[in-house]
């Protein structure tokens, strides 16, 4: 157990909403995909052209909740609408401003975009704070349809006649020995009587539209909870989720392998892409210590700064490459200060930060600081909504110790 103080002082660095921290986004350089693979390691230029635009999708999802301005219909909103013309909102929610919310949209997709039935799952500014929580139990793992009667469901009847039991398949329906993060799925249950109706009509309404579901931080873990609802539904959504944390035990992990695999365990990128970026704590929490496992799918940025090329982003092995975020196990570096402090005159931090360094005695692995930095950029620098997608603007709003503009 951490000390109290240290446990304090971390919920207050990371329940607080992230400042733009002077730096990389200004000088954030314009993605290409001029470069071929290299090799089978790393990723097609057209699999990074899929994996940025996601990016973007679920970089808007931070336009819903307190902290969003909202999006409005046909595809409105302060941040990367505009990117995306063919796109028509039909929804979006937000569950609350709790250590268990959820806030996302969906959307379709119509030609010539390809034709998808989008679900983006915002994530959320205390994520850190949820998974590193001591008291946050596993909790027995049930699939489809053995929790379909949970309480949130049932008392929506408009959900209770509009889902209908599918034939299941046994060996899918069965997960053996499986734990779920507590938090995580509770954010997943207090999500699902939100979007089922939705999609269940857009289903029956659109049956060529691929289902996509796509979520950031804590978004990616319910958006893994959800992918395997979907799946055990006949659904067959494709999953790309960005700063994953780990959601259960080895069982729950071998559970969601099978389901998405096309016969290797060892890669399921092509109906899951569960995408890391080096020095980013979240895929490395909830600890392996406490029964916490990752699952296959992994795609790897190893570019620290943005923007990444596609030579910077290769494929994993397995569940846990050690050539990927995993690697950073079995590293026991000392923080490297000047990583934190470089570019960070937003005003205040630096006080903050030389009071508080030296009680941050956390493993070296967890990385916190991160989450100012790796943990938000995913080819984009994620979690703004603001005008655009342009940092500049965002930082006008905020005090500074430099004069003149980025």
């Amino acid at each position: 157990m951490l000390p109290s103080r240290i446990r304090t002082l971390l919920w207050l660095f990371l329940s607080t909403p992230l400042p733009l921290i002077h730096g990389s986004p200004a000088f954030q350089i314009p993605l290409t995909s001029s470069l071929l693979s290299a090799n089978d390691v790393n990723i097609s230029v057209e699999l990074f052209n899929d994996l940025e635009e996601l990016s973007r999708i679920v970089d808007i999802s931070y336009c819903v909740g307190v902290t969003g301005t909202g999006i409005q219909k046909p595809f409105l909103c302060a941040s990367r609408c505009q990117d995306f013309p063919d796109f028509e909102l039909i929804d979006t929610w937000n569950t609350g401003p709790f250590l268990s919310d959820s806030c996302g949209y969906i959307v379709l997709s119509h030609p010539p975009s390809p034709p998808r039935i989008i679900v983006a799952f915002r994530g959320t500014y205390s994520v850190a704070n949820t998974i590193i929580d001591l008291s946050t139990v596993p909790q027995e793992y049930i699939p489809y349809p053995g929790d379909d009667d949970s309480e949130e469901l049932n008392e929506i009847p408009d959900v209770r006649k509009s889902l209908r039991r599918r034939d299941i398949n046994p060996d899918q329906a069965e997960c053996t020995n499986c734990t779920v993060h507590a938090g995580f799925m509770t954010s997943w249950r207090h999500t699902r009587p939100h979007i089922l109706p939705h999609l269940e009509k857009l289903i029956h309404d659109y049956p060529e539209y691929r289902m996509t579901l796509v979520g950031h931080s804590l978004g990616g873990a319910v958006a893994a909870l959800a992918s395997l609802d979907f799946h055990a539904r006949g659904w067959n959504p494709q999953v790309t989720t960005f700063g994953e944390p780990r959601i259960g035990n080895q069982g729950l992990m071998h559970y969601i392998d099978k389901s998405f695999s096309d016969g290797s365990l060892t890669n399921i990128t092509r109906n899951y892409r569960r995408v890391t970026h080096i020095d980013d704590p979240v895929p490395l929490l909830p600890l392996t210590e406490w029964g916490y496992q990752m699952h296959a799918g992994e795609v790897y940025i190893s570019k620290p700064e943005l923007s990444p090329e596609a030579q910077d982003v290769r494929y994993c092995e397995g569940d846990e490459d050690p050539e990927c975020i995993a690697g950073a196990e079995t590293h026991n570096e000392s923080p490297r200060i000047s990583s934190i402090e470089q570019g960070a005159d937003i005003e205040g931090f630096k006080e903050w930060w030389n009071n508080t360094k030296g009680l941050l005695t956390v493993p070296a692995r967890f990385r916190i600081w991160q989450l100012f930095f790796a943990h938000r950029d995913y080819f984009w620098r994620l979690g703004l909504c603001i005008p655009g997608g342009d940092p500049k603007d965002w930082y006008r709003k905020y005090p500074h110790d430099e004069e003149g503009e980025l």
